[in-house]
């Protein structure tokens, strides 16, 4: 009869085995069958680990659980290491940490590591500059980048490029731009993450043309670029509204296959949408050989943005289906969708269906809930749910509720919105003219005139409104009644002879949102000029034929412009694709895409 089997031996090889197979686990983040193999080395008497041996397979235990994203069981098997832990074990304790949100936990892990006088290294430095990076602004100790980068200086680490590229990216991340730029500049050595770090710095900063002369200096140097660079100038041209550059990247990303990152194509359904070729977004999409959630909710708020209501919900079906567990950003776009369709009752169901997901609404979508509630005139509703917010309202859920009073000509209940948006310390020139509209529409020329005095007397400007359009390269910018354009007579000669064919076919200029008390004359012609119109001029000129006109405008395009942009797209038979600070329109034989809601 043959002997019983003995637990496991304590030998060296033995543990090498295990640790193996806990390396395979890690990499693969089988969390059931490495939960297994753990309580197998507690009952085998190999945790808490004593021997040398046994240390090794508690480390790898610790990293196995940072990779299946349970830092707290890191913790645990951080614990049952021998004292002291190694450098090696406090680094993969902060990296635990840090790669899984928890920012503070990583970098008072890192300062207790210091105290217990274990020196920083090349693996402990780069975690804890990213939990620096992560930290929120009122969290983070004001000097704690400088304080960092000081201490990577002193260390033999001082000239390696991962440590000091990490230095860079946490300096970029915290807006410190100055300070990543010089640690940049001086460094003996770059690689792409250096590089990357420096052009996502200046993209998250809105600094788009240093971003892109970066990235120009990267390709000049011969750089091998990766996903996360062509990501972030992806994004740099879909907030600038490039599309040309941002398809030349797309096509330099097919030949470098990075296309097939789910990073950049995520950023390309955003470039694709925001430049207003949605069908583009969508071919994206469809061909991605991988998706994560970004992509997910890239694609969704495509969907929301351009009126294509249901598809967002059905997509929103096939992300659960696929396994994906929607964040606080999916609830946004799925909001976004229903407001832009006036949708109360869906709307209703996806804020109540967070909770169930154990997602705390944020003011966004609150925001976003205001805004459906006043797009359908349900203003009273609305106000109450600001009332019975958890956290103060900021004055994007005010300004939401002031654009609702507009739209409805509510003017007692615009005065409440914005006197507690001024309360909220905001300067928005937006807010003084949305009151000074209201009140204009509802016939109270005095009050209006009184809100645009207030507004001067409080030193705030008003926003300039500017459209453009990008054709044959080259960005054209237009203000309202703008005559700067080389081009100028021939814009406005084609739009007086199409406003004269818009006026045979029924259009009258809509003047109730004129806040002056003038003429009705001169209120026309206040109208008919205005930036997004002068743009539309110039496209009908140099777009050819069968291609859509591609407008963009940093304001909402005001009622009057857009019922007359059905007009204009009726007799001249073009496809207008307007982009405004709400929404897509895409007008197409006297027809928008938002139905007239937005």
């Amino acid at each position: 009869m043959p002997p019983p089997l003995q637990p496991l031996a304590a030998a060296p090889a033995c543990a090498r085995t295990l640790a193996d197979l806990l390396v395979a686990l890690s990499a693969a983040r089988a969390l059931p069958k490495g939960q297994q193999l753990h309580g197998h080395l507690l009952k085998g008497g190999h945790l808490p680990a004593v021997a040398s041996s046994h240390a090794l397979l508690a480390h790898h235990l610790l990293t196995f659980y940072a990779r299946c994203s349970l830092p707290e069981l890191s913790l645990r098997a951080f614990l049952d290491l021998p004292a002291p832990p190694s450098p090696a074990a406090w680094s993969s304790l902060i990296s635990s940490f840090a790669q899984n949100g928890l920012p503070a936990a990583a970098f008072d892990a890192f300062r207790r590591m210091l105290a217990a006088g274990v020196a920083a290294t090349d693996r402990s430095i780069p975690p804890a500059a990213k939990a620096v990076a992560a930290a929120a602004d009122s969290s983070r100790p004001p000097l704690a980048p400088h304080a960092l980068h000081g201490l990577a200086s002193k260390t033999p680490f001082a000239g390696d490029v991962f440590v000091w590229s990490a230095v860079l990216d946490m300096y970029a991340k915290c807006g410190n731009l100055a300070d990543a730029r010089r640690v940049f500049d001086e460094m003996p050595e770059r690689n792409v993450v250096s590089w990357s770090a420096l052009i996502g710095g200046y993209a998250d900063a809105g600094m788009h043309p240093a971003a892109l002369c970066i990235f120009r200096s990267a390709l000049e140097e011969a750089v091998q670029v990766n996903d996360f660079t062509v990501s972030c100038i992806v994004r740099v041209c879909a907030a600038a509204t490039l599309f040309e550059l941002g398809a030349q990247v797309h096509a330099r990303s097919i030949k470098t296959a990075l296309d097939a990152s789910p990073f950049v194509g995520s950023s390309l359904v955003s470039l694709y949408s925001k430049c207003g070729l949605v069908d583009c977004a969508y071919q994206v999409f469809s061909a991605a050989p991988e998706r994560n959630l970004g992509i997910w909710n890239a694609v969704l708020i495509a969907s929301a943005q351009h009126g294509h209501t249901s598809t967002a919900f059905e997509r929103f079906t096939k992300m659960q289906n696929a396994g994906f567990r929607p964040n606080f950003i999916t609830f946004l776009c799925l909001l976004t969708a229903c407001s832009h369709a006036g949708l109360v009752d869906e709307g209703k169901r996806y804020f109540s269906l967070m909770k169930e997901y154990r997602i705390e609404p944020q003011v966004e979508h609150y925001a976003a809930m205001v805004d459906l509630l006043g797009r359908v005139g349900r203003i009273t509703e609305a106000l109450d749910l600001i009332e019975s917010m958890p956290m103060e309202p900021p004055d994007s859920v005010w300004g939401a509720l002031l654009m609702a009073c507009r739209m409805f000509k509510d003017a007692d209940t615009a005065a409440i919105a914005a006197k507690r948006l001024f309360e909220t310390g905001s300067r928005s020139s937006g807010a003084h003219m949305l009151l000074s509209s209201t009140y204009a529409a509802a016939g109270r020329h005095v009050d209006a005139a009184l809100a645009r005095k207030a507004m001067r007397d409080a030193g705030i400007r008003k926003e300039t409104g500017l459209s453009w359009l990008e054709a044959a390269g080259e960005v054209h910018t237009f203000v309202s009644n703008c005559r700067r354009h080389p081009r100028s007579n021939e814009i406005y000669n084609v739009l007086e002879k199409v406003g004269k064919k818009m006026a045979a076919a029924g259009y009258v200029a809509d003047t109730s949102a004129v806040v002056k008390d003038v003429d009705r004359d001169e209120k026309c012609a206040s109208l008919g000029y205005h930036s997004e119109r002068l743009a539309i001029g110039l496209g009908l000129l140099i777009v050819p034929e069968g291609v859509p006109i591609r407008v963009m405008k940093n304001l909402r395009v005001c009622d009057d412009c857009h019922n007359a942009v059905k007009y204009l797209s009726k007799c001249t038979g073009r496809v207008v694709v307007l982009r405004d600070n709400r929404r897509f329109h895409r007008f197409e034989a006297g027809l928008c895409s938002c139905g007239d809601f937005w």
